[in-house]
This record gives C-alpha cells, structure tokens and sequence, in this order.
C-alpha cells in the first residue's frame, strides 16, 4: 500500500533561493471592459456581482500568493444578500458610492472611501445611488484557501436575534490561571483559557476621502530631499504594533508630486497599487512598468527589489500589503536603503527618515 506521505532527505543541502514572481498592471481600459460586462448580466439572486482578477502564478483565486482582489459591481437600487466568512477585507470605492451594513451598523461610503470588512462579521452591500457602484475589494480568502480552511456562511443569522446573541455567544471568565514554568517567563496555559481567549474586538472602520485628503496634501510640501514615501496609513488601534487595517494587510493611501523617483527598497510583503490619479513608471527587478489612473498593478512581489516615479502630475495611490501578518510571524524582513542592512520589522529593528519634526 502507498504511503499517503514522504521524507525529503534535505540533509546538508543550502536553502533554495527565494522564487520570484513577475510583476504585471490591469489596465483601466481592461477593467473598464469587465465592469460593464458585470453591469449587463442579469441580477444575480444573492446579488453579488463580482469578479476575481487571478494571477495564475499566485496558484488559487489570487492576484498576490496571499491576497484576492476582485471586482464588485452594483447597479442603482440593487442590493447583496447578507454573508459572512472568516477571512476579512479592505473595500475601496473607485466609482460611485453606497453603503454597507456591517453587523447593523451602516457605513455610508463615496468614490475612494477605504472600509474594512471584519472577519465573521455579517454584512451586505446597497447601492442606494443614481450611479453604478464599483468597488475593489482586497480579502485574506486566498490565504485561508491554501490553508483549506476559508469558511464562508451563506445564510447567517440577523445581527441582534437571539441566535446571533444568545447564551452560546457569551464571553465567562475563566476560573483556570496560567502557571509559570522556568525562569524566562515562559507560562503553562490550562485548555479552559485555549479555547477562551482574550477578545480584542476588530470594528469595522470607515476613511472617508474627503478629509483624508486634506490631510495628505500637506505631504506634497516634502521636497525632492525627502527620504521615505509620502503616505498615511489607515490605522485600525486593534492591530497594535502590526500597523495594520485588518490583521493580515494594512492600507496606505499615497501621494507623489510630479517628478519624484523613490529609492529602490524591498520587503517580504507584497504590495498591490491602484493608482486613481497622476501616471508613472515602477522598476521592479530592474525592469520597467509603465502605469496610469485607473490601472491597477501588482507592483512588488515579497522580496522583489522596486521603486516607482510619477511623471508630470501629482499620483494618487491606494497600497495593500501582507505587512501586519508578516509581523506577527516575525517574518517581516525590510531593506529600506540598499546600502545599508535589512531589519525585521517589529522584531528587531526599523528605519527612520530626514523629515525634520513638527
């Protein structure tokens, strides 16, 4: 009979080197063309009108090895049924607005709002607008799908309802202590407070652009000195030291004044960029990607060498990175300068910039 596994003798072998993949851009016109494909079919009976941009070298239903993208449309009047699944997402709106009820709360959102799905939170989307609505949204899915555990809930129960809430749902103390065990802090955790952890409550959190725009023009007054990126990111304070939007990516929202090259850096994270103004290149792997508004582009695969430029006009970006997850493995290498050492961020180390305190 076979065996349904096998040793890999690695006995005195060097680690493979790190397996790059090439980077590409979804141009606007490409995307363009799938929203109204979408916009013309018939309405969908749970309502979901989406589309998943797939990279094949990601393996799954991945735009990045960790990351899904895809594309939501809806039409005026139209709404989705309500779900929920484990996995989270950020939403960003590119084309019209709406709102989302997340677990009773409505979030009421415009063209380049940033939301955050949290996870097993049950939700659907309204468009309760004269426009088409499009949305990209950015989910952890293809994550849990190699892990064989993405669990998605078609018919939840209505948030507040007793089925929602009940006994079952409570959160009892634990009468069970953990015990110190030998002299560097190390503890002994009994089951009762394995299967009853501490809640750190993710909330769904709305940036509205409107007023994260004020705010991030006053970057553009950086001159061409400035060593770092001219960004912000939306911070969720339940991520803690992760720096995170969800647990798995943070969300930056960049500006880049006409005629700024970034120096070359690189990290374990992936990034993906919509750009939604200005056009530019990226250099990646020392290769050039030619990029403008409406395109959207995966512009640095983990550990991939890169920098991007804008040409005349002034970019604006959206960023997704797998940062927060890569730092709460510890895995989160950063080379800032390549000149100088890489660091792993959150664990030993971080960079600093020249832009002079307030």
């Amino acid at each position: 009979m076979e065996q349904p596994f096998q040793f890999v003798d690695l006995t005195g072998k060097p680690a493979e080197p790190v397996k790059l993949i090439a980077p590409f851009v979804v141009p606007k016109e490409t995307i363009d063309a799938e929203v109204e494909r979408l916009a013309a079919l018939p309405a969908p009976e749970n309502g979901r009108r989406i589309s998943m941009i797939v990279n094949p070298n990601a393996n799954g239903n991945a735009f990045a090895p960790g990351t899904a993208v895809s594309l939501c449309v809806l039409k005026p009047g139209e709404r989705t049924k309500t779900i929920r699944h484990n996995s989270s997402q950020v939403n960003f709106c590119i084309r019209g607005g709406g709102s989302a009820l997340l677990d009773g709360k409505k979030i009421a959102y415009q063209q380049y709002d940033v939301f955050n799905t949290p996870p097993w939170a049950v939700y659907e989307h309204i468009n309760d607008t004269n426009d088409l609505h499009v949305r990209l949204t950015y989910s952890n899915s293809a994550l849990l799908e190699k892990m064989l555990v993405h669990i998605v809930d078609e018919n939840p129960p209505v948030p507040g309802t007793h089925e929602e809430s009940g006994p079952g749902h409570d959160h009892p103390v634990s009468p069970f202590g953990t015990l110190p065990i030998g002299t560097e802090g190390g503890m002994l955790m009994p089951y009762e407070k394995l299967i009853n952890p501490d809640i750190v409550k993710h909330k769904s959190l709305h940036f509205p652009w409107v007023e994260v725009k004020q705010e991030l023009d006053k970057l553009s007054s950086l001159g061409q000195s400035y060593k770092g990126r001219r960004l912000y990111l939306f911070y969720n304070p339940a991520t803690g030291h992760t720096n995170g939007t969800t647990a798995n990516f943070f969300a930056t929202i960049t500006v880049r004044p006409g005629n700024i090259v970034d120096r070359p850096h690189r990290h374990t994270a992936s990034a993906i960029n919509y750009y939604f103004a200005g056009r530019g290149y990226s250099t990646v792997e020392g290769k050039r990607y030619e990029w403008k508004a409406g395109d959207l582009m995966f512009s640095a695969p983990g550990w991939a060498i890169h920098n991007h430029a804008s040409y005349e006009d002034p970019v604006y970006e959206l960023t997704i990175q797998d940062s927060p997850l890569n730092i709460w493995m510890g895995s989160l290498l950063w080379q800032e300068n390549l000149a100088q050492p890489m660091e792993a961020l959150g664990s030993t180390g971080g960079f600093s910039t020249n832009r002079p305190a307030a």
